[in-house]
């Protein structure tokens, strides 16, 4: 039996999205109707498909009889979770080769590191890149000849970013194939320690970059989780992931298993079966629900308020943070990984990973079980998990060698209480992400990673209009007391609505002497952020007349995360009277000024997903 409210949240969903989702599936079916695609192409047209092309594949492609499939790639040996993708093409074409069919790159998408450009200018075209590779997936796929989707992506924007693109041609089966975390280095708990003790000037910039590179040491995804690893989570509690596939480190024969037998899987169903599950179909109210349930089930990033909001617009579906507040209240949290605990990824994986919690939240009534996926109807095979077998007939055999995959039941109980848990014994009987509302508009904050007896802060407010301003009071001694920071005009329209990680070690470290502290910002923490309560993604946002503007030097503020409030204490009168006051930084943006303007002009409020296609269906609201 479904939970009731995932029932209710759901059918609140489905009715205010029948107009627009109704639409969204009209254009898709009218698009699934259609011929096979490269039949209508000139023959000047196709030429220039295959004019790199074998005599093998030409004479495929001219047959146009069997699947070409497309590859959208992020590969770039600069970021460490992407580097991998490097030898995914030439195993997906070998495969298809060996199934004769074809595969070609048709194009690359940016794949930039929050990790880099946390506190630098580039930080600023981070959520913009989100649009930049949605609108680079479209491009990719624009050239109407592909029967078949392979999108290769994991970190923060990239997946949201390959799966709004993709959804403009949801008629495509589309699989997304991970590339996995790297092993286990430094603990998380410790690399948290050595900066904060850098930021208290306790160690020097030679211990902090060997404790970071400790722990950021090979290929693959950070090993915490943030925005990426909950990425993957999404992927496979959504049905876009083979089942158990998102947490095996590259480079193991298992990984490329997995990755042949999705290519596989995908051949079979558009050569023997005809019978694909498309993206749009796989891509429903109810998957986005799955979704969103996995995220509060998992603790996972608050990047995807954001991120789950665009994506479901980008199918017709609309959400809101009240959806996520409902489910929130109701939903278990099930595993703590860093910064909700100590464990990372890796461990959550040896523990019974996406099986077992999977297969908890089902028997609970808290997953959709009538929905769609890429291997077909329903979840049952995603309570399993994949192993390495010996029977050559489960799958073909790869470049790297007889790489044969099976799928066997999930733990039936958890492998470690501490890292991931059944229903009957939850971490906590709520999720992870929490809606705050106010006098101050509506905001987001992670407390499954905050302790209890910090949820509730009342103190005066510093205001700034940068993470900087922050550093820079901290250094002249001025944060010795009970505060919140009130960080302004971060927002979507100000600044792009870069990451704050930079406030975490020094707000750490003065909670941890015993201050009472909190974040106010319509900026966006990292999804690695943790321990110390932040309001955040805060709309409306200063630049837009936002309450946050008002906010003076001293005024009291309280969050109160269990009351799902956050109120500034100033007479409504007095309030009136003021004036929202902008910074005059508000439009530097650094090195990406000019790319910015355009984005500015046209993206939407963080609570309506932060995108410049927020407005697709404009008769919706």
């Amino acid at each position: 039996m479904l939970h009731p409210r995932i029932q209710e949240v759901t059918e609140r969903v489905i009715n205010r999205s029948k107009a627009t989702r109704d639409a969204y599936m009209a254009r898709i079916n009218h698009a699934k109707s259609q011929t096979r695609v490269r039949a209508g192409l000139g023959c000047g047209n196709l030429a220039h498909v295959m004019a790199a092309c074998s005599s093998d594949e030409k004479s495929l492609l001219k047959a146009d009889e069997q699947p070409n499939l497309a590859i959208i790639n992020s590969y770039n040996d600069m970021l460490s979770a992407h580097v991998p993708y490097k030898d995914y093409p030439d195993l997906i074409k070998d495969i298809a080769k060996k199934h004769n069919s074809t595969a070609q790159v048709a194009g690359g998408v940016p794949a930039m590191c929050d990790g880099v450009t946390q506190g630098r200018d580039g930080m600023e075209l981070s959520l913009f890149s989100r649009d930049v590779i949605a609108m680079s997936t479209a491009v990719s796929l624009s050239h109407d000849v592909f029967d078949g989707v392979f999108c290769l992506g994991v970190c923060d924007k990239i997946v949201p970013g390959l799966l709004i693109g993709a959804l403009s041609f949801g008629h495509l089966p589309t699989m997304f194939l991970p590339a996995g975390p790297m092993q286990s280095g430094l603990p998380n708990k410790e690399k948290a320690r050595v900066r904060q003790q850098f930021a208290q000037g306790k160690v020097g910039r030679d211990e902090l970059l060997e404790a970071e590179s400790a722990s950021y040491h090979s290929a693959g995804t950070c090993t915490f989780y943030g925005t990426a690893n909950s990425n993957q989570m999404l992927m496979e509690i959504m049905g876009l992931h083979l089942p158990g596939s998102s947490f095996v480190n590259p480079y193991t024969e298992l990984r490329d298993g997995l990755t042949a037998h999705a290519v596989e899987e995908m051949l079979k169903q558009l050569i023997e079966s005809k019978n694909a599950n498309c993206l749009a179909d796989v891509v429903s109210e109810k998957t986005i629900i799955n979704g969103l349930v996995g995220l509060l089930a998992t603790g996972g990033s608050t990047n995807h308020a954001i991120h789950l909001v665009a994506i479901a617009k980008a199918a017709g579906v609309i959400l809101t943070w009240k959806d996520m507040s409902d489910l929130s209240e109701v939903v278990p949290l099930l595993a703590r990984i860093y910064p909700n605990g100590h464990a990372d990824v890796n461990h959550f994986q040896a523990a019974g990973g996406m099986g077992f919690l999977m297969r908890e939240l089902r028997s609970a009534g808290f997953l959709h079980n009538d929905v769609k996926t890429i291997v077909g109807d329903g979840l049952d095979p995603y309570t399993t998990e994949p192993l390495l077998a010996n029977d050559s007939n489960l799958i073909m055999s790869t470049q790297t060698g007889p790489s044969k995959v099976k799928w066997v039941a999930c733990p039936e109980e958890s492998l470690d209480q501490e890292v991931l848990r059944p229903i009957s014994d939850a971490f906590s009987p709520q999720g992870g992400l929490q809606l705050l509302t106010g006098n101050l508009g509506h905001a987001v904050i992670k407390v499954s990673a905050v302790a209890k007896e910090h949820q509730i802060v009342t103190a005066p407010a510093k205001v700034f209009d940068s993470q900087a301003g922050l550093q820079d009071a901290f250094s002249r001694g001025e944060l010795e007391t009970d505060f919140i920071a009130v960080i302004k005009e971060q927002g979507p329209k100000a600044k792009g609505m870069p990451e704050l990680h930079k406030l975490t070690p020094i707000m750490a470290s003065q909670q941890d002497k015993g201050f009472k502290v909190a974040i106010v910002t319509d900026g966006r923490m990292s999804g690695a952020s943790g321990k110390v309560p932040a309001a955040i993604h805060l709309a409306p946002e200063a630049i837009e007349g936002g309450v946050i503007g008002k906010i003076r030097e001293g005024d009291l503020i309280t969050l109160d995360a269990p009351a799902g409030s956050l109120v500034l204490h100033v007479e409504e009168a007095e309030l009136a009277a003021r004036d929202v006051e902008i910074s005059v930084q508000t439009n530097t943006f650094g090195t990406g000024r000019e790319l910015f303007a355009g984005f500015r002009n046209t993206v939407s409020s963080a609570d309506l997903g932060a995108s410049a296609f927020g407005l697709i269906y404009p008769d919706s609201e």
